[in-house]
């Protein structure tokens, strides 16, 4: 990876975060007729835009918080509610992209889960909301001994990059099936490669840069926090001195 100390690896990121979420909103803005709560097809187009919003950003926000400098040192406490928090925020607005697409779907008649974005991003937000629930009950709730957190923890690491994997095939998949629908039928199709099919399979690269920047940062051995058996690092939040 670029030799690049993290903090402006950070604006770097956090730049090209705001690009892919700027992307997939003046996406369905300016070709996909903009955005309603009717049950409509911009009902729809809420969906990509929470979910790049939430799943990919956001997501990819909560999994950088223990690189930051600034929680090496001093209680770790703090920062253990602002990954979760960040993450709930971005399980959230994933809840919200899938009732927008269900929403659509039935409105319209239109059969759910029959195609393998739809199985993906499904499994995806299943396995992020096991990965929440059981990251709080572990590092967060007092009942769970320091051994089993102990345990629990490269678990905890292992899912956390697996989902944003996930996350970010989903939403490329799903570009790539929009385009597929939505490019026929009077519309240039697909493979003459409009000006839609340009900036959506653009914003696709992005989201997938995004993903292998935040890959490669959780893996750089420079950037990881020192793992200091402090007592405060097994601290569950419901404990903690007032």
């Amino acid at each position: 990876m670029l030799d690049l100390p993290f903090l402006p690896f950070c604006v770097l990121l956090g730049g090209l975060g705001f690009v892919c979420v700027a992307f997939v909103s003046a996406w369905c803005q300016h070709w996909r007729g903009g955005f309603a709560l009717d049950g409509s097809a911009q009902t729809f187009n809420w969906h990509p835009v929470l979910m790049v919003t939430g799943m990919v950003v956001l997501y990819g926000a909560a999994a950088l918080v223990y690189r930051l400098p600034s929680t090496w040192s001093g209680p770790k406490l703090p920062w253990k509610v602002l990954h979760g928090a960040l993450a709930l925020a971005a399980f959230g607005l994933a809840v919200l992209g899938l009732a927008a697409v269900f929403r659509f779907h039935n409105d319209h008649g239109t059969p759910n889960m029959y195609s393998l974005h739809s199985w993906l991003g499904l499994a995806t937000v299943l396995l992020f909301s096991c990965q929440w629930l059981a990251g709080f009950s572990a590092f967060l709730l007092p009942w769970a001994p320091a051994w089993l957190r102990a345990l629990y923890k490269p678990v905890h690491v292992f899912f956390g990059s697996t989902i944003l994997m996930l996350s970010v095939a989903s939403c490329v998949s799903g570009i790539n099936e929009k385009l597929f629908f939505s490019l026929k039928n009077g519309t240039t199709e697909y493979k003459r490669l409009p000006a839609e099919a340009v900036f959506a399979n653009t914003l696709g690269l992005l989201i997938l840069l995004f993903g292998v920047l935040v890959l490669g940062a959780l893996a750089r051995p420079s950037w990881k926090r020192p793992d200091a058996d402090s007592p405060d690092s097994c601290q569950p939040l419901l404990t903690a001195e007032r």
